[in-house]
């Protein structure tokens, strides 16, 4: 898994943050949604990451 994909992933979850909190302050519920949504599709991302990193891990011994 590069770092590459790894800040990727992280940088959408902050993204989503942003977008959360956006809807939130300015009472847009769809916006609030749409920013919960894209943070739980980064952190499934970066859990494959994790997966994947530690499956290499267990390959490389």
């Amino acid at each position: 898994m590069g770092i590459d994909d790894k800040a990727k992933h992280k940088a959408e979850e902050l993204k989503g943050k942003a977008k959360e909190a956006y809807g939130h302050a300015t009472d847009d519920k769809s916006t609030e949604a749409k920013g919960q949504a894209e943070q739980a599709a980064a952190k499934a991302k970066q859990a494959g990451d994790k997966a994947k990193d530690a499956i290499n891990d267990a390959t490389d011994r």
